[in-house]
């Protein structure tokens, strides 16, 4: 599976007005415990994939696959903090986070803001912002 390029929700295409000028990003890395996962965890990540661009507030989102290393790069752009919560505490969502809690190895989660105009962000960023915070 290939990275999935950055793709911009129609929220985000809404007009500039509407936008803060600083928005959320959250990347994650996600590595699998087991290879057998990869194919449920592909799964559940397209259907998270659409969950994302019908979500309020979301501005955009890629995934970064390295399949055999069982690693998963996420990055998403929000709204606000509101409109990323209302996201992780809703279907297929919530329900995959508890269905993968005990799959997953040391998941790293990070957050930071960009100004609106500096979508897409770059993955190089993204993966070393990441990275800094993984457990060693």
């Amino acid at each position: 599976m290939p990275t999935l390029p950055w793709i911009a929700t129609p929220a985000a295409a809404g007009t500039t007005g509407s936008l803060p000028d600083e928005v959320l990003v959250l990347g994650s890395r996600l590595l699998l415990r087991r290879a057998r996962d990869i194919p449920r965890f592909i799964a559940a990540a397209q259907a998270i994939r659409r969950q994302v661009m019908a979500a309020d507030g979301a501005l955009g989102l890629s995934l970064r696959a390295e399949p055999f290393a069982k690693t998963f790069w996420t990055l998403s752009a929000w709204r606000d903090q509101e409109a990323l919560d209302s996201f992780v505490e809703a279907l297929p969502h919530e329900r995959t986070m508890r269905d993968f809690h005990l799959r997953l190895r040391d998941p790293v989660f990070v957050a930071w803001t960009v100004p609106r105009n500096a979508l897409p962000v770059d993955w190089s960023d993204a993966v070393s912002r990441i990275a800094g915070h993984a457990p060693r």
